[in-house]
C-alpha cells in the first residue's frame, strides 16, 4: 500500500510542475545553443577591423561557484516555495530548497546562474550570483531549524564542498551580502556547527585576540568583507551571523570575534 501511495504522489508532483519542468528543458536548450554558436565578428575599437575567421580556444571549462549562500525562505511551506521559484514573474530561484522533513529539491544545475542574491556585495564581489550556489531553507524567518533540514544541509555542503573546492570561509548567509535588505538565515541558524564541520568559520571570544584600536568597527567589518555602506546595517549582519545577537552594539568580545575574522581572512595564524 505504501508503495502506491508512494507512486501517486510522485506522478502528482510531476503532474503539478510538468510545464514548468518542460520550460526549464527549453531554457536549457536555448542557452546549449547559444554556447555551442560561433561569436560574431567583434569588430576592433581601434581600427575597426574585424578578425576574418572564428578560431576556438582549446582550453576552457564550465565556470564553478565559489561561494555558498545560505537563505531562509520566509515563507510558510516548501510547496509555497516552490511555487515561487516556478514562476516566471517572480524573477527569484535559488539551486536548492530544503523542506522541514529534510527533502532536499535541486531546482537548478549547480553551474548557471541562479537569482537569489539580488543587489549584493561581500568583500570586492559585486555580483554575487555569478559565483554562487544559492541554498533556501524552508523557514518563516522567526522559528528554529528542523534537525532533519540541517543534517541535510550539512549533507549537502559536504558534496559541494569536495566536488567545487569551495574554501571553508565562503559559506555564508544572505543577511552577510545584503545586510541591508536581507537578515536570512534568521537568528537561530546553527552557524557554530556548520564551521565546526568545515562549512564557514566561527570564533568564541578571546580576551588574548583583541581589535587594535587603530582600526574603526566600519573599516573592521570591511575587512572581513561586509558593505559598510550602511554600517549600522554591517553591524548587526555581523552580530547576527557571528554572535547570535540582534543588537548593533559592539562589545570588547564582539570585537574579539572581528578580530580573529580578520586574521582568519589574512591568513594570520
Amino acid at each position: 500500500m505504501l508503495f502506491f501511495v508512494l507512486v501517486y504522489t510522485i506522478a502528482c508532483n510531476t503532474f503539478q510542475y510538468r510545464e514548468t519542468n518542460q520550460f526549464y528543458k527549453h531554457q536549457t536548450k536555448q542557452l546549449i545553443k547559444e554556447i555551442k554558436a560561433e561569436p560574431y565578428p567583434i569588430v576592433d575599437s581601434i581600427n575597426s577591423i574585424a578578425a576574418p575567421t572564428w578560431v576556438g580556444t582549446t582550453n576552457f571549462d564550465l565556470r564553478k561557484p565559489n561561494f555558498v549562500i545560505i537563505h531562509h525562505t520566509a515563507q510558510n511551506s516548501c510547496d509555497q516555495t516552490l511555487r515561487t521559484f516556478t514562476l516566471e514573474r517572480t524573477k527569484v530561484s535559488a539551486h536548492y530548497v530544503i523542506c522541514k522533513d529534510g527533502t532536499v529539491h535541486h531546482m537548478l544545475n549547480d553551474y548557471m546562474r541562479a537569482w537569489h542574491g539580488g543587489i549584493a556585495k561581500w568583500g570586492n564581489n559585486t555580483d554575487i550570483n555569478s559565483s554562487s550556489i544559492g541554498i533556501e531553507i524552508d523557514n518563516n524567518g522567526f522559528e528554529p531549524f528542523e534537525p532533519k533540514q540541517i543534517e541535510s544541509l550539512l549533507n549537502l555542503l559536504s558534496i559541494l564542498k569536495n566536488k567545487y573546492k569551495i574554501p571553508e570561509a565562503n559559506f555564508i548567509g544572505h543577511g552577510d551580502i545584503a545586510p541591508k535588505r536581507k537578515v536570512d538565515p534568521n537568528i537561530n541558524f546553527p552557524w557554530a556547527l556548520l564551521a565546526q564541520k568545515g562549512y564557514g568559520v566561527w570564533f568564541e571570544p578571546n580576551p588574548n585576540i583583541i581589535l587594535q584600536n587603530s582600526l574603526s568597527i566600519p573599516y573592521a567589518l570591511a575587512l572581513v568583507g561586509y558593505d559598510v555602506k550602511d554600517s549600522t546595517a554591517a553591524k548587526l549582519a555581523f552580530k547576527r551571523h557571528f554572535r547570535q545577537d540582534s543588537t548593533a552594539n559592539i562589545t570588547d568580545a564582539d570585537k574579539s570575534v572581528l578580530a580573529q575574522l580578520i586574521q582568519n581572512k589574512l591568513g594570520v595564524k
